[in-house]
């Protein structure tokens, strides 16, 4: 069996046992070896998710933040080592004033978090004591994590954080003077022709969004019914999490960058360079670097793949790029299922000796 008949099988074996929602594509090269969508965008009206739906990519918006960032660099207008709070006037926090804009980026700020998801806390418990509807602007954020004490000191460890990218927004809001999502807009999603993406409330009328949907569980797991997710996050997207984007736009994104229409070259490389040791995962080393996750060989630091993915109620999110094969993965739901695993097994079938 060839590598395309396998990477097919693959889809067609976890579509039919995760009983996947969503849209799913995979491009090597020029070539697609998959492009198809799958259960309902709308389970109410039984409306068909499409291959250009939008869907929420959670955490993936993180890359999008990331590029503007970048970007302000190349103009000289900042500097990776430049210091959060020299920027940003926040009075009475618990932040260190030593956070730079590289910690930000590589999650070594140490820094308190909103929701506190590798201790096991939930997202959306975040809002049984307030409306997530207050939360518009990104200052709105704050004082959800601003008093919180540092897990470490800046630099001296890495712990995933959503916080972190609040304050890059707040920081590209800063330094020219418009709103984050205008700014993403014109120079990200406009600069990679990514047509069908954007940040939009929950409470505007926008074409062809996928509802998200949380599954209702009896007392041996199996599912009984959904719930929307309506009241889970903030109504529109931040800057880490919430834009929505279809599966060839966030292939277009991939290509974009490498084809140095986000960044110039310097820069682009830096997004693509692994910056911090995390671990090591079955077989591979894993760095992080801007956003992305590294999968590294343990001996000899040869890169495999990188990555990045998201999750929250009712969204799964699994972005990959595998360079010697330039093949770009991107898989995105609307309901829980194991976009992870799916990923995996995927990239087994270019480098599988390695996982």
């Amino acid at each position: 069996m060839g590598r395309k008949d396998n990477i097919l099988n693959i889809i067609s074996e976890f579509v039919k046992k995760e009983e996947f929602s969503g849209a799913i594509l995979v491009k090597e090269g020029n070539e697609i070896i998959y492009r198809d969508a799958h259960g309902y965008a709308h389970r109410g009206f039984k409306v068909k998710n499409k291959i250009d739906t939008k869907f929420d990519c959670a955490s993936v918006t993180k890359l999008f933040t990331a590029i503007a960032i970048l970007q302000l660099v190349e103009k000289g207008v900042l500097s990776l080592e430049d210091k959060v709070l020299d920027i940003l006037d926040i009075q009475n926090s618990n932040l260190n004033k030593k956070i730079e804009i590289f910690h930000l980026l590589t999650h070594s700020s140490g820094m308190g978090d909103d929701a506190d998801e590798e201790a096991g806390e939930e997202y959306e418990d975040l809002f049984k004591d307030r409306p997530n509807y207050s939360i518009r602007e990104l200052e709105d954020t704050l004082p959800l994590f601003i008093h919180k004490e540092q897990y470490f000191k800046p630099g001296e460890g890495t712990r995933y954080n959503n916080c972190a990218f609040t304050l890059l927004g707040l920081v590209i809001e800063k330094l020219t003077g418009e709103k984050y999502r205008d700014y993403v807009i014109e120079n990200v999603f406009k600069r990679a022709n990514m047509k069908n993406s954007g940040f939009f409330s929950m409470d505007d009328i926008v074409e062809n969004v996928a509802e998200c949907y949380v599954d209702i569980l009896d007392e041996d797991e199996n599912i009984i019914g959904w719930k929307k997710n309506i009241y889970s996050y903030p109504p529109c997207g931040l800057p880490e999490g919430g834009a929505l984007t279809t599966v060839e736009d966030m292939v277009k994104f991939y290509e974009a960058l490498f084809n140095g229409e986000l960044l110039g070259e310097q820069m682009t490389k830096e997004m693509i360079t692994p910056k911090i040791d995390e671990g090591v995962y079955s077989k591979l080393k894993v760095k992080n670097g801007f956003v992305f996750e590294f999968m590294m060989d343990s001996d000899s630091d040869k890169l495999h793949y990188f990555r990045k993915d998201g999750i929250n109620s009712g969204v799964v999110a699994n972005t990959i790029y595998i360079p010697d094969y330039d093949v770009k993965i991107a898989i995105l739901g609307n309901q829980y299922s194991g976009v992870w695993q799916l990923g995996k097994d995927i990239i087994k079938s270019y480098i599988g000796e390695y996982m």
